[in-house]
This record gives C-alpha cells, structure tokens and sequence, in this order.
C-alpha cells in the first residue's frame, strides 16, 4: 500500500498524543485535569440554544445551506457596524465551518505553488499548515517577548518581502495572548501596500481582552478592505464551538475568489446553525462581558497560584489562554516538562514549541475549567514536585 509523500507521514496534532497520555493517566484512577483545548466549558445563552432547537424541528433546516440566508448577512453586516464601526455588504461576506477550515482554504484561491507566504512564529497550528497545502514557501516572522510578541515589520528582509504574496495575522494572538493596538494595524497596511502582500487576519479572540484596551478589527483600518480580509468566529465569543461556524469578511474580490474555491468542497453552512448566529450577533450582547469577567477571574486565580507555589509566570493580556515560560530547571525542553506535569500533577497542558520554532520553553494553558477546578490543579503541581 503506497500512501502520500507530502502527508501520508504526517504526525498527529500534538493534542492527539496529549490525549493518548492523559487517558492512560486516567485509567489508573487519577484526576486529570485537561487545560489543553480552547474549548469553552461556559454555556450558551439559552435564547440560542432555544433557537437552534427549533431550527432543527424543522425539516428544511435539513437540506444544504448553499449560501447565507439574508438574515444571517444582516445580521453580520449590523453586528460589524455596531461593534467595529465597519460598513460591510453582503460581497464582503461569506461563512465558513470555522475559522480553521476557512485558514485551511483560504490559500488555494489566492497563492501558487512556491509562492511566499509569510507566517508568525509562534502561531497557531493551521496558520502554517493551510498554505503547505498548495506548496507554498514558509517563511516565518519571530513574535519576541522584547516586541511584546508583535510582529517586526522591520527585522523582514527585503528580498522575501518582495517575493511575499500573503501574509497571515492574528491578535489577539494564540498562543501568546499579545494584543496589537491602531498602530501597529497602520503599520501592517501600510507594509503589504508597499509589497503588494494579501493580508489574512485572524480575530477570533477581539471580546477577550482584559486590564482595559478594546479589540480591535483589521478592517478598521484605513486602506484594509484594499489588502485584506479577516476571520471572526462566533466559537469563543458565543460558547458556540462545537456548531463551527466563522466568517471571512473585506476585500470583495478576496471573498468572491472564496466563494467559488469552496463552492467546490462545501455545500454552505446548515440553516439551523445559520439560526443561532443570527439569535447571538441580535440578541443581548451581556454574554460578551460574562465571559471576559470569567475568564480574567481564571486567569488572575491561576497566575496568582502559580506564583505563590514558586512557578513565576506573567499575566495574559488577553484570549482564554495563558503563555507561560517552564521553570528553569527544564531548559527549553517545554516537552519533556508537558508531560512530566501530566504524569507527575495531573495537568494537561500544551508544549509551546508545538506553535513553532520560537515557542520553545513555554506552555499554553486554556482558561476552560473554573477556580475550584483551577485550585486542585495549583495543589497537585505544588504537591508533585515538579518545581523543585
């Protein structure tokens, strides 16, 4: 049996070996307490749910959505002009099934086969992977701590800039929790204008920003629509992740491209699901601030723990995440001590050097369990000895 050069050797998500270790942890009888995945563990509001249980009793809902209902597109178009200040129309739109199947994507319309596509190091796992699939040249721009893990438009050489065709950004950024202000949108704009780059931004974690500042959209920068577009989910800002469902939004040209790539592998987004978008982005927003308010409690609990036990790790600025650095016994070896933590504590967490090259000697941990919870996991790290 022959497989695939290019990914029938591909290695599992570094969450499917996580997921392997914890649950021969958990047969032995130990708790494990899983701070790896980014999946909500807060509910819904119910008038969603109560929406999307009575989109499914009806047997239309169950044929393909082929495109978004008129609805749906008012219902982006008025939550962009209320939350960002952004004027949309409906060729700005289109839904995907997450924002990870719409990165997956969204390089085949836009790029050829050796083109340059510039990546932030550490990213999230898709940045990377979705332009490998067209044979695209990576090339990565280092997110620093000393740049507070912003993107360096300087430190780019010139010649990959020039040869640069897309650009991929995300901030609030996963894994770093780094946030970018007005600034920085400027300076992005106005460098993939000078080099004539497509800008891909990813802004899934703009309601999750704690200690003050707001989430920004790309789009609200001057001269965006011209460049770019980006993708904003309704999963972490509604508790929604398991119905999948994004939107890319900007350039009407981009979008159009998009539409007719994915009109080849997707029938559109399933009218039921279309139902509970359109309930979250028109009905009462107070969702939004329930989960910042959470989740900055979570993180100031954890950190504060951390701390005490003799770990020192830094605040998150925001995103449901933290990004901290492993202690200093470990060296840069943020694997060895991922699952030393998991056999040793209990905890699950993730290697930062799985998010790339310049991750090495941190782990992410998802703020998805609550401080009762969030307490037994400072007990058993303290309790292990893993920090001696």
């Amino acid at each position: 049996m022959r497989f695939s050069d290019k990914f029938g050797q591909s290695e599992a998500n570094i969450l499917m070996d996580l997921d392997e270790a914890k649950n021969r942890v958990e047969k032995t009888g130990r708790e494990v307490i899983n701070l790896s995945i980014g999946t909500p563990d807060l509910p819904p509001d119910k008038f969603v749910m109560d929406e999307v249980s009575k989109g499914f009793l009806d047997p239309e809902n169950y044929k393909y959505g082929m495109t978004e209902s008129p609805e749906l597109v008012d219902a982006v178009v008025n939550w962009y002009k209320r939350r960002y200040g952004v004027e949309l129309a409906a060729e700005n739109i289109t839904a995907v099934n997450g924002s990870q199947e719409g990165i997956a994507h969204i390089a085949f319309p836009l790029i050829n086969r050796g083109d340059t596509v510039l990546v932030p190091d550490p990213c999230y796992q898709i940045f990377g992977f979705g332009p490998t699939l067209v044979d695209a040249d990576m090339q990565y721009m280092p997110l620093l701590k000393e740049n507070d893990f912003l993107i360096d438009f300087d430190a780019i050489p010139e010649d990959v800039a020039k040869r640069a065709r897309l650009m991929i950004v995300s901030y609030p950024n996963n894994p770093t929790t780094a946030q970018a202000d007005r600034d920085f949108y400027v300076r992005l704009v106005e460098f993939a204008k000078k080099y004539d780059i497509t800008v891909i931004h990813d802004n899934a974690y703009s309601e999750l920003i704690y200690d003050g500042g707001e989430g920004m959209s790309f789009l609200q920068t001057e001269g965006a629509m011209d460049v770019g577009i980006e993708f904003n989910s309704l999963s972490k800002s509604y508790n929604l992740t398991g119905l999948r469902l994004s939107f890319a939004l900007g350039n009407a040209d981009i979008i159009k491209r998009f539409r007719a790539f994915r009109s080849q592998i997707d029938y559109g987004i399933c009218k039921g699901v279309q139902n509970a978008a359109i309930a979250a982005l028109n009905g009462p927003q107070d969702i939004l601030e329930r989960n910042r308010a959470e989740y900055k409690k979570r993180r100031d609990f954890l950190c504060d723990g951390l701390n005490r036990i003799g770990w020192r790790v830094p605040l998150s600025d925001a995103t449901m995440f933290t990004w901290y650095p492993i202690p200093e016994k470990y060296g840069n070896d943020d694997v060895k001590f991922t699952f030393d933590l998991l056999e040793r504590a209990g905890v699950v967490c993730v290697p930062g050097s799985s998010f790339g090259e310049h991750g090495k000697g941190h782990v992410r941990m998802a703020l998805v369990r609550p401080c009762e919870t969030l307490a037994r996991a400072i007990d058993n790290i303290a309790k292990s000895g893993i920090l001696q």
